[in-house]
């Protein structure tokens, strides 16, 4: 691991040794990446996200692959983003939902849906192994402004208390940034799938970003070629982030 001097006024950033790529296969990938702590944690975030880094835990990280360019961050622009066909059919599908936004807090009850879905979906994936304190960690270890939003079924007060009822279907961890929101990592009910909840959740989290006002939900990067990241492109229109700074992304 390799150090960049910096002042004492200015974060320090790391790179990280060569490890295989998730996403590439025969790929090697590097990282740089910085601490997020103190009072400018917040501002640091805002400013690091824009320019292409994403935050796990108190640490702000980016690629910084020798030899491959193929992460590339990816930005929704809220105020002209149009919902596809199959989009509007989702919204309606999933109306019966409703999403309650509060400080990031962790639960057993989000641990549990936690370890249904990554059972479920990624039993072989990095995550894996989390335990109830890492996932706890995941979800408390921040400096910035970050959301749980705990996605569940409406009741009958749900109109006054803007609160669901009954178990968890899906959850949420976002940073809630000056223009707009990042979508850290969220999971659902890996039963529910005729619902589509990741694409809903990335629908609900951009109607969100409109109504306060804020231009964008920054959904992480995208990998052109690798399956797990298609439907990021989906949601359209989108900037992508390269060299000459963001710009409106075309097939």
């Amino acid at each position: 691991m390799r150090m960049t001097q910096h002042s004492t006024k200015t974060p320090q950033f790391f790179l990280t040794s060569p490890s295989p790529c998730p996403y590439l296969h025969g790929e090697l990938e590097r990282k740089v990446f910085t601490h997020l702590v103190g009072e400018k944690a917040p501002e640091l975030n805002d400013m690091l996200t824009q320019g292409g880094f994403r935050r796990s835990q108190n640490i702000a990280y980016r690629p910084a692959c020798e030899t491959c360019r193929a992460c590339v961050s990816v930005r929704i622009l809220t105020d002209e983003f149009q919902p596809t066909k199959n989009m509007r059919r989702l919204s309606k599908l999933n109306s019966d939902l409703i999403g309650t936004e509060s400080v990031g807090e962790p639960s057993s009850e989000q641990y549990s849906l936690f370890r249904e879905y990554l059972d479920s979906r990624h039993k072989n994936g990095g995550m894996s192994d989390m335990t109830v304190l890492d996932y706890a960690m995941m979800v408390e270890d921040t400096h910035v402004e970050t959301k749980i939003i705990e996605y569940r079924r409406r009741g009958p007060d749900s109109f006054v208390s803007g609160k669901g009822e009954g178990p968890l279907v899906a959850v949420a961890l976002s940073d809630r940034m000056s223009d707009g929101y990042s979508m850290v990592y969220s999971f659902f009910d890996p039963q529910e799938l005729r619902r589509s909840l990741g694409t809903w959740m990335i629908l609900d989290h951009i109607e969100r970003t409109r109504q306060a006002g804020l231009p964008h939900v920054y959904l992480g990067y995208w990998v052109e070629g690798s399956r797990k990241m298609e439907y990021k492109t989906r949601f359209r229109p989108q900037e992508h982030l390269h060299a000459n700074g963001w710009e409106l992304y075309e097939d």
